[in-house]
């Protein structure tokens, strides 16, 4: 964003903050003309959201942060603010302003999407794997809470229900209970994808997380620093079984022990090894000769 930009967003702050200030030490002013601004200005914001100018449509909705407080549309103000934020690829500020919208307004319609779209912010700031990744560890944190408090458990009952309730309310289309049950089936089936990606999402950022470890311990082997290295295995061994680098950590902890001439640790490592995966037993065998031959001559 250019530094103009960020000058006049300053100002805008700054004046909307005196001007609220004002206004609260003054009668002069009824809460109607307060609600009339706010609503003209978030109507001006709505349309220029509509026509994909989303970085004026950030502009106008930050001079009615203040004085959107307590109104009608304080909920409404920050979500499109976030939505700006978001389609203008500024994730930070997205991420920001729909976490302060969840605890300022937990019981908001938005709260559901707009947990989603905050561990959605956080995955556009998920960086390469050898970078830093709190980022990362940020955004399975938001589509795991997302999962616990939204969750589907049932993709097969849920779009059986809304079938179901399509054809009872074709028979008898006035029935308030169809038409409930009916909605409600329907907004469960319409958050199946939701729920399907955020699950997926988990499971790629945690491979990225296991990778992570992985190349450090890998950097660390090749400066022959074979403990620091084994302990970015090991680290992998306890937090990300469920990744497929799962047996690569397993082979460079044995491995950076028996560089270490550590071979009585070597061996407990590989026999805990061969438990979880007995089918990894012939290709173990080398490593396994090498430490029992060095256990002998110990």
């Amino acid at each position: 964003m250019p530094v103009t930009r960020n000058i006049l967003r300053s100002a805008t702050l700054i004046c909307v903050t005196g001007i609220v200030m004002l206004s609260g030490c003054s009668s002069s002013k009824p809460a109607a003309t307060v609600s009339a601004r706010v609503s003209e200005g978030y109507a001006k914001a709505e349309n220029l959201f509509a026509k994909k100018d989303y970085a004026d449509a950030s502009l106008v909705l930050e001079s009615l942060i203040f004085t959107s407080r307590a109104t009608a549309l304080e909920d409404d103000v920050l979500f499109l603010l976030a939505q700006s934020y978001y389609h203008s690829k500024e994730y930070l500020l997205a991420g920001d302003i729909y976490s302060r919208l969840l605890q300022q307004l937990p019981s908001t319609p938005y709260a559901k999407t707009a947990q989603f779209m905050l561990a959605k912010s956080y995955e556009q700031l998920s960086p390469h794997y050898e970078l830093d990744q709190q980022h990362t560890l940020k955004a399975i944190e938001q589509f795991s809470l997302y999962l616990d408090l939204y969750p589907v458990t049932d993709s097969m009952k849920v779009s059986s229900e809304v079938e179901k309730y399509r054809e009872l309310l074709k028979i008898n289309p006035e029935n308030p209970s169809y038409k409930e049950s009916y909605a409600s089936a329907s907004a469960q089936y319409s958050r199946i994808d939701s729920v399907r990606y955020a699950a997926r999402t988990i499971k790629r950022f945690r491979e990225k997380l296991a990778r992570n470890s992985f190349s450090i311990a890998r950097n660390y082997v090749q400066l022959g620093k074979y403990k620091a290295a084994g302990i970015f295995y090991d680290e992998i061994i306890r937090s990300y079984s469920d990744t497929g680098l799962i047996h690569d950590a397993w082979s460079g902890k044995i491995d950076t022990l028996m560089k270490r001439k550590k071979w009585y640790d070597a061996a407990q490592a590989l026999d805990q090894y061969l438990q979880l995966y007995p089918a990894k037993e012939s290709e173990m065998a080398s490593e396994r000769e090498k430490i029992t031959k060095n256990l002998k001559n110990g």
